[in-house]
Order: C-alpha cells, then sequence, then structure tokens
C-alpha cells in the first residue's frame, strides 16, 4: 500500500470530520477524501485502466484522482495547462495514458479536439467527482511503452526542448520528500497551506500539498482564475496578495518572480502579509539575499530551498533554526550531496528513469544536477548557477548568469532580466523594468548592483524587453526559470545590438538603453557614458 494513503487513512480514523482540502465552492474532509479516493480506485481497477492523465483546474478532485491512482497502483501524468497543445499531444502520447481526467479548465477546447478523435467520452462521471470527467482512449490509439519499475507518477520537465521529457517517479520517493520536510518544519505549528502553484507542478504537488496532508493540515485549494494566474501566461499579484489575506495560511510555496510581486504591493501600500503566514518557501531560481532580507522586513517569512524533479523535488531548504540566507538551505536527511568539479550530485532519492528511456530497476546511485556549488561544513548548499549556462567571456572569465541575476532581480526597478555576454568582452542584460521608470533611473540603479560584483561579472550594457517572459510564449518553464536558449533565438536582434559596437569594458563605462520599451525602437538605441 502507499505510505502516503495509509497515513491518511489514519488521519481519517482518528480526527475523520477535520477538513483536509477547501476549494473554491466546497470542503472536503479526510474521512470524506478517502472514501472518494476509494471509490475512483475501485472504478480504475474494474475498468482496467492502466495510465491515467489528468488535465483540470486546481481544486480538491485534483487531488482525490492523483492519491486515487496512488491508491489503485496506477500510474499517473499531470498534464499542465501551460503545455502547448503539441507538448500536450507529446506527453499523452508518449506515457500511453488509456484515460483521461479533466475539467477542461485553463484548456478552453474540450478533450476530442485537443486530442484528436482518440478519446471517448463517458456517458456518466466517476463516483465522487462532480468537476472532472473520465475520457477513455480507442484502443486501436495507445501506445504502451513500457514504464521503469516501480513508477507511480510521471512529472513532465519543461526544459529548453520542444518535446518535454517525462520523470518517472516512485510513490516512495514522494513519500520521502514530504515527510523529510515535515522533519526539518516540525517545530512549527503549519496546519493551513495555500497551494499557489499549479498543481501539475511537481513542487507544489509534494513539497505543498503532500506535505501538509501529512501533517493532517488543512489545504486551500482556489481554482487558478481565483489566485490570480490569467491562464498560462500571468499572475494579478493583487488577486494572489488578496486571497493571501482571505485565507489566511500558515504555509505557502512561492516562484521568486512571485514574491518580488508581493513586496511590490507591499512597497506600494496595496497590501500587508496577514500574521497567520509562518513558512513562505521559495525555489526554481537563485534569490538575493537582499530580496530574502526585504521580504522578512514586511512580514513574509521566506526560506529559500533548491530540488529538482528527479529527486521527487526538494533537496535542501532553510528553514528557522538553519538558516543561511543566501544558501540553498540545508540538505535534508532523505539525500545526500556531493561536489564534484564543482556540479552538484544528489544521491538517495533518485528517480525510476526517463520515460521511453529507462525501463527495468532503476540502477542510478546519483542525479548529476548540472547545478554549480558548494557545500558548507554545515552542511548547507551554495549554489553559483548552471554548468550549461556558464559565460565564457572573450577575456577568458568563467561567469555564472544566475549570480549578476540575482543581484538585478533584488532591485525594484526590475521585474525581469537575464544576462548575457558568452564569448564577448564584457557582459549584458536583457531587463524588463517597472513602469514609469526613466532609463537614468534604471542606470542608477544597476550601478548600485555593480558596485557588489566583480569587474567581470558587471553589466556594461542594457537593452529594454518589449514585454515580460511567460510561460505562454515559451521562454519561462513552469518553476519560472529562463529558456536560455529559447530567448536568444527569439531576442537575436537586441543580443546584436547589446554588443554592436564593441569595445574594452575597462576603458569606458557604456550602457546601451532603448528610449522605449518596445522592440521597434531599436534603432533608437542611445548611448550613455557614466
Amino acid at each position: 500500500m502507499s505510505k502516503i494513503i495509509a497515513v491518511l487513512r489514519k488521519f481519517a480514523s482518528e480526527s475523520s470530520d477535520r477538513t483536509a482540502l477547501h476549494g473554491d465552492v466546497s470542503s472536503v474532509s479526510y474521512r470524506e477524501m478517502l472514501a472518494a479516493i476509494d471509490a475512483i480506485a475501485a472504478e480504475l481497477g474494474a475498468q482496467g485502466i492502466e495510465r491515467v492523465g489528468l488535465a483540470a483546474d486546481n481544486g480538491p478532485e485534483w487531488i482525490i484522482v492523483d492519491l486515487a491512482c496512488q491508491c489503485a497502483g496506477v500510474p499517473l501524468i499531470p498534464l499542465p495547462a501551460f503545455f502547448t497543445p503539441q507538448q500536450l499531444s507529446h506527453a499523452v502520447d508518449s506515457s500511453g495514458v488509456d484515460a483521461l481526467f479533466s475539467d477542461q479548465g485553463g484548456f478552453g477546447v474540450t478533450g476530442k479536439t485537443l486530442f484528436g478523435s482518440r478519446f471517448l467520452e463517458r456517458s456518466q462521471p466517476f463516483s465522487g467527482l462532480s468537476t472532472i470527467k473520465a475520457y477513455r482512449v480507442m484502443p486501436a490509439a495507445i501506445d504502451r511503452v513500457p514504464l521503469p519499475y516501480d513508477t507511480a507518477k510521471i512529472t513532465y520537465t519543461s526544459g529548453s526542448t520542444g518535446n518535454p521529457k517525462g520523470v518517472c517517479l516512485s510513490v516512495a520517493a514522494q513519500y520521502a520528500t514530504a515527510t523529510a520536510l515535515n522533519d526539518a518544519l516540525k517545530a512549527m505549528p503549519l496546519s493551513r497551506h495555500l497551494a499557489v502553484l499549479p498543481l501539475a507542478t511537481l513542487l507544489e504537488n509534494v513539497a505543498g500539498v503532500y506535505s501538509a496532508l501529512l501533517r493532517g493540515a488543512e489545504v486551500m485549494l482556489p481554482s487558478l482564475a481565483t489566485l490570480g494566474w490569467s491562464g498560462s501566461s500571468g499572475l494579478d499579484i493583487q488577486g494572489l496578495a488578496s486571497i493571501l489575506t482571505i485565507t489566511k495560511p500558515d504555509s505557502a510555496v512561492l516562484l521568486p518572480q512571485i514574491l518580488k510581486g508581493l513586496i511590490a504591493c507591499r512597497d506600494e501600500g496595496q497590501w500587508q502579509a496577514p500574521s497567520s503566514l509562518q513558512f513562505l518557501a521559495v525555489g526554481g531560481a537563485r534569490v538575493a539575499p537582499e530580496l530574502i532580507a526585504r521580504a522578512r522586513l514586511f512580514g513574509l517569512p521566506v526560506y529559500e530551498g533548491y530540488g529538482l524533479s528527479e529527486c521527487g523535488s526538494v533537496v535542501c531548504v532553510n528553514s528557522p533554526g538553519a538558516d543561511k540566507p543566501g544558501s540553498a538551505g540545508k540538505v535534508l536527511p532523505h539525500c545526500s550531496v556531493r561536489i564534484v568539479d564543482g556540479e552538484v550530485m544528489v544521491a538517495g532519492n533518485a528517480y525510476q528513469g526517463y520515460l521511453q528511456l529507462d525501463t527495468g530497476a532503476p540502477e542510478r546511485a546519483e542525479v548529476v544536477t548540472g547545478d554549480l556549488g558548494e557545500l558548507d561544513d554545515d552542511g548547507f548548499l551554495w549554489l553559483r548557477g548552471r554548468s550549461k549556462n556558464l559565460l565564457v567571456s572573450s577575456y577568458g572569465r568563467n561567469i555564472s548568469p544566475e549570480w549578476p541575476e540575482s543581484e538585478l532581480s533584488a532591485l525594484p526597478s526590475i521585474l525581469q532580466c537575464m544576462v548575457i555576454g558568452d564569448a564577448q568582452p564584457y557582459c549584458g542584460a536583457f531587463i524588463y523594468p517597472a513602469a514609469g521608470l526613466s532609463r537614468e533611473q534604471i542606470n542608477r540603479e544597476i550601478s548600485r548592483c555593480n558596485a557588489v560584483l566583480p569587474d567581470y561579472a558587471q553589466i556594461r550594457r542594457w537593452v529594454a524587453l518589449p514585454k515580460p517572459f511567460t510561460t505562454a510564449d515559451g521562454l519561462l518553464t513552469a518553476n519560472g526559470r529562463l529558456r536560455r536558449q529559447d530567448i536568444l533565438a527569439h531576442y537575436d536582434d537586441l543580443v546584436t545590438a547589446c554588443f554592436s559596437d564593441v569595445i574594452d569594458p575597462q576603458s569606458v563605462n557604456l550602457t546601451l538603453a532603448i528610449s522605449s520599451s518596445t522592440a521597434a525602437d531599436i534603432a533608437d538605441i542611445d548611448l550613455v557614458r557614466e
């Protein structure tokens, strides 16, 4: 039996009326949740369903379907709403699902239209489900690819390639992550968690919801629209701030850009953090210590963490009593970390394999993360960037762009940025500035940032982006990471502009700026000497 289900059964027997899941219009107790899980699991078995795709909005029924699959021993494939139709079709085809559960929320098309004619709609919904319908796959359309041993969930990474890669995880790996995180937070009475990220995001699914349920907490599951998400392209920060005020959660999982938006709301006098907040985990990209400090000053108990899908999500995290701002946190006991030639290697909670690449029992002992970092004597991990993102200047200096980016992102004037400069004599940056700021104001902010960076990592030129990076345009991953190669290809004209007049950066400090926020104004580049 799934260890997660076993713990939930214990809560259901001891405190049956305790609220487990709370959605926009209804709540579900632990007893009711287990009854629905058992009913759906029984139907999955009776119908011989072997793999389930789940494409639905945030809400209690998403979690019930997820856990019912665990109970029935049926692998689940969460299908993110931010995937393109091509990526969704790839996920369905590559995983060989024989049933799709969906409410169509956030997709805008029916399952039949989205996936061609492969799905047949059932005449009746599954027991216990009111908004999510089940679609069966026409048998001739199923490509039953073998799965790695003990696969319970296939989470698709959002890397830089067109077709995402399926990471196969066991129930044990997900349970280990959730319980290790709870152990690190056991001194905190966390009883109400707000799911801010889409549930198809492993970070929210495992580190957020599973951890909360395994400590008997109530999980608040507003729809994505209620949270302020606008399709897959953006987030109304003021809307999210209002939900935080209304729901008064103890905990939530945030991305760095969301954290920055909440701080901006507070700066503008539009929001006051609720006193209920005790633990806000932030991950997905490196966070500058200054941003953590500002957040805490405003009543946001923010703690940075680090993880990856191949290790079941969270690997290390800062927490009260074990906190070093600027680090990715202390390595949790379910994992072990070592540094090999500057690269982070993680063992102890490895994935089962990649879909269509690995079959049989997993043999891997370590996950090669591709992240650069250092491990201190207290067991805290300090990340220095991605090995594949490393910029090598024309002077031969190695620069991890995440370093200056985290400093730039801590500035209130800069909403998004990406540092560039491979094979160039200096670093440049793409910047999406806050509204209403002049070029001179941004220059002064960048000068402040440069003051804490060595000369080879300082930003000598910048160009304004015409619009922010989003998941909808394929330039951000689900966790808010930059799709660097896609961005460089998309804005190749801005790269050319940024380095159009290459000179020795040590002889004169030039700042390149666009006088307007549209790419069409590229000819109006103005060089400002300082």
